[in-house]
């Protein structure tokens, strides 16, 4: 049998969940589900049979996550060769009675979990992944799948390393988000274009999104690649009943989906996790009738990999463009008019789940701001790597400080704002706090906050140039009410060659103006700004129109603003 021609033929349907079909019968999902291969080959065979019945195409071994670090993580002491060797002998048994051709697919995870990952040397994956092709190869595997890669740099890893073992196929299938991207960052596009430079006969995406996210990312692969793509959609999202998981997608809505997938230029579809028999038979069944789509790319090739997208906010500033920002105070959940901001500022009070609530709520990017204040440098990174793991790209590093509640307040730095910085610099380029070198590499867009209104500017310049140099990619300021200070500031930092965005808070009145003036340090309000508040029963207003004007005038001297407002977002500024 030719895979590589019959998935140019036609449209070749892949089995569905092993792993979902095994819990339904009673064994847990924190046990080594693969094992059952030696100790339940009847059960397993079962599963494989009743996929070759519902008209599966291409069969996957139960090997996934059957390499030496996963099972040993797992509990399980079973040989990772006797496991393999038995995965596929029982998927080859079950496609005997199928009387058409069933191709039989070796199933290969990432060599270590997420949560092992971050101990495991690029080597060690190597000779791990090595470990299990050269069992699924010896064992008589049509081609092999990798599957569920998470990290461009594994999955690329995995391919090199399954190419020089074994004369087979491979399909390469990267995971990811509902955002388009692998939990490494990477996009459609980049993974596409890494993989096609490849020893691969197909590339595609299975696991971690439903069956309408799914098709975003076929329709985005097609525009990257002429290689065949595959679609392997998880059931939606999963709930619990006491000790099961349950899954509410139907056969009719995944096969129509399917059909989709096959319409926008798919050649392999099939079901990742929550798909069953009943799931594969109503997908055969819609996608009788088609055959694949002639293969148009509408990008153009490059063989590298590119550079990890940071974001919104660094792809303005990349073209030029004049960036109008919101800030989110919290003080408010009014989100009216926030969708026609390029981003959105939040605080450092709020937490990444929270940051990408408002993301959702607003309909654009999130900014996070996020603050040293009385959190271990080992806490930081944690939480670092889960915001990049969630999505968020673009951080604005602070010290912070104390709440102010209580005459002694508790905790402290161990790291300051520069320290953060450092620490995100050295993230991106996969290092950890400790120097150590990390499985990973951050692609983390790194603001630093400056305040022109500093009384020692000298400092403040001295500080700003170490935040550039310890790795910020852009400044934001504090709070200005004009222009002239900050002007000075830019002129002395002109050989930085570095954006600067300028926040901008319309004053409320006469009060505020006043309270800012005399009360808060390192604040500067214009006296024509103070008189004409002080001069109007309409402090708002006024307020508004000195803060466009301020906006106006900002336009021919930084590269964006942001709007900080408490209460509604002034709309008018947005488009100001």
């Amino acid at each position: 049998m030719d895979f590589a021609k019959s998935v140019r033929d036609r449209v070749l349907v892949c089995d569905g969940a092993m792993g979902t079909m095994l819990h339904a019968a009673g064994n847990s999902l924190d046990r080594a589900l693969s094992e059952l291969n030696l100790s339940n080959p009847e059960l397993v065979s079962m599963v494989h049979e009743a996929y070759v019945a519902a008209g599966a195409d291409i069969l996957l071994t139960n090997t996934f996550g059957a390499n030496r670090l996963r099972l040993a993580g797992q509990g399980c002491s079973a040989a990772v060769r006797d496991v393999n060797l038995a995965g596929v002998r029982l998927a080859r048994q079950a496609r005997r009675g199928a009387g058409r051709p069933v191709f039989v697919g070796g199933s290969v995870s990432p060599a270590a979990s997420v949560g092992q990952r971050g101990s495991v040397r690029a080597g060690e994956r190597a000779e791990v992944i090595g470990e299990q092709v050269r069992a699924l190869a010896d064992g008589g595997v049509d081609l092999l799948v990798l599957e569920t890669f998470g990290y461009l740099d594994e999955l690329v890893e995995a391919v090199e390393v399954a190419a020089s073992l074994a004369d087979v196929p491979i399909l390469a299938q990267a995971t990811f988000t509902e955002a388009g991207e692998t939990l490494g960052g990477e996009t459609v596009g980049e993974v596409a274009r890494a993989l096609e430079g490849m020893p691969v006969a197909a590339l595609g995406a299975n696991c971690t999104a439903g069956p309408q996210h799914m098709l975003a990312i076929v329709e985005d692969f097609r525009r990257h690649t002429v290689l065949p793509v595959s679609a392997q959609p998880n059931a939606g999202l999963p709930r619990r009943r006491g000790a099961r998981f349950e899954y509410i997608v139907d056969g009719e809505y995944f096969a129509r989906y399917g059909r989709r997938y096959v319409e926008q230029g798919a050649s392999i579809v099939g079901g990742c996790c929550g798909t069953t028999p009943a799931h594969l038979r109503a997908l055969t069944l819609a996608l009788a009738d088609l055959r694949p789509a002639e293969p148009v790319r509408t990008q153009p090739v490059r063989r590298t990999v590119a550079v990890p997208r940071h974001g919104v906010l660094a792809r303005h500033l990349a073209e030029k463009d004049f960036v109008v920002a919101a800030e989110f105070t919290g003080e408010t959940d009014d989100v009216t008019g926030l969708h026609e901001a390029d981003l959105l500022f939040v605080g450092p009070a709020l937490s990444v789940n929270e940051a990408l609530e408002w993301e959702r709520k607003a309909g654009i990017e999130t900014v996070a701001t996020v603050a040293a204040w009385d959190r271990a440098i080992a806490t930081l990174q944690a939480d670092l790597l889960g915001a990049h793991a969630a999505g968020l790209r673009t951080l604005v590093c602070e010290t912070g400080a104390p709440p102010p509640r209580g005459e002694y307040p508790r905790g402290g730095w161990e790291v300051d704002s520069l320290g953060l910085i450092e620490l995100l610099a050295g993230l991106n380029a996969g290092r950890d706090h400790n120097g150590h070198t990390l499985a990973i590499r951050t692609s983390f867009h790194i603001g630093a906050r400056f305040n022109p209104g500093a009384h020692d500017v000298d400092a403040e310049l001295a500080r700003t140039r170490a935040k550039i140099a310890a790795g910020a990619h852009f400044l934001v300021t504090r709070p200005v009410y004009e222009l002239d200070r900050l002007t000075g500031m830019l002129a002395e930092l002109s050989e930085e060659d570095i954006p600067v965005l300028v926040t901008v808070s319309p004053l409320t009145g006469y009060a505020e103006a006043e309270y800012l003036t005399h009360e808060v340090p390192d604040v500067t309000i214009p006296r024509a700004a103070l008189a004409a508040l002080e001069n109007t029963a309409h402090g708002p207003e006024t307020g508004l129109a000195l803060a466009a004007d301020l906006v106006a005038r900002a336009r021919e001297t930084v590269q964006g603003v942001v709007i900080r407002a408490r209460g509604g977002m002034p709309r008018s500024l947005l488009r100001a």
